[in-house]
């Protein structure tokens, strides 16, 4: 049982992480017409990516507590690195499940907090929860450290550039509207 659910939990990691990024992306793209193809592309799947990003966010998080709970309780070896380092793995992860979370509730409901959230708000828990999901991935994802850490920087980096020309495109328009 033990093994069926490590073996489940890391497959569900592996759907998660690239899931949550293509969110993050077509999310970059959606509202900015200056990306032409990618625009209207991301308008088509955006939302759907990131419903089944959440969904499988959530096998994740429900398989990977289980699996601690296996270390935890000493059913399973203990990672080969140390407890502190595996719990607070554990912790960013939560971190990560909650900022997404608290992102898909003001999504769904924005009337449910306080004071309505505009979507800026919202899309910022989301990209926190992305940065801590990514945090735990580098962290505890280190099952396969061939595979995880190599493509981790390099998409990163991909995301952090289309952020930036994002902003570039954004701030061109500003500048080139005269006051009328």
């Amino acid at each position: 049982m033990s093994q069926l659910v490590w073996l489940l939990d890391r497959g569900a990691a592996l759907v998660t992480y690239p899931a949550l990024y293509l969110a993050v992306l077509t999310g970059v793209f959606y509202n900015t017409k200056s990306f032409g193809v990618l625009h209207e592309a991301a308008q088509r799947i955006h939302i759907e990516l990131s419903v089944f990003a959440m969904i499988v966010t959530l096998l994740h998080a429900g398989l990977g507590v289980l699996d601690a709970w296996f270390v935890v309780t000493g059913a399973v070896p203990a990672p080969a690195y140390s407890m502190p380092y595996f719990l607070g793995g554990i912790a960013v992860g939560a971190g990560a499940l909650f900022m997404l979370v608290v992102a898909v509730l003001g999504f769904t409901d924005a009337r449910r907090f306080e004071r309505p959230w505009s979507p800026r708000v919202i899309h910022s828990f989301a990209y926190a929860g992305f940065a801590f999901g990514t945090i735990h991935a580098a962290a505890i994802g280190t099952d396969l450290p061939g595979l995880v850490r190599p493509l981790l920087g390099p998409s990163v980096a991909f995301l952090v550039y289309v952020l930036l020309l994002r902003l570039l495109m954004l701030h061109g328009r500003e500048s080139n509207v005269t006051p009328g």
